[in-house]
C-alpha cells in the first residue's frame, strides 16, 4: 500500500515540476530570444535605411 501511495505522490510531484517549473522557464527563455530577435532587426532595419538614405 505504502508503495502505490508513494509512487502516486511521485507522479503528482514530477507533474508539479513539469507544468510548475519547466514549461514556465521554457517560455520565458523564448519570450526573451523573441525580444532580443526583436531588437536586432530594428537595429539592422535602421541600419540598412540609413546606410541607403546616405547615398
Amino acid at each position: 500500500m505504502a508503495r502505490i501511495v508513494l509512487s502516486i505522490l511521485g507522479v503528482l510531484l514530477a507533474l508539479y515540476v513539469v507544468f510548475g517549473l519547466v514549461i514556465p522557464a521554457i517560455f520565458g527563455v523564448l519570450k526573451f530570444v523573441l525580444i532580443i530577435a526583436v531588437i536586432g532587426f530594428v537595429a539592422v532595419a535602421a541600419v540598412t535605411v540609413v546606410g541607403r538614405l546616405s547615398k
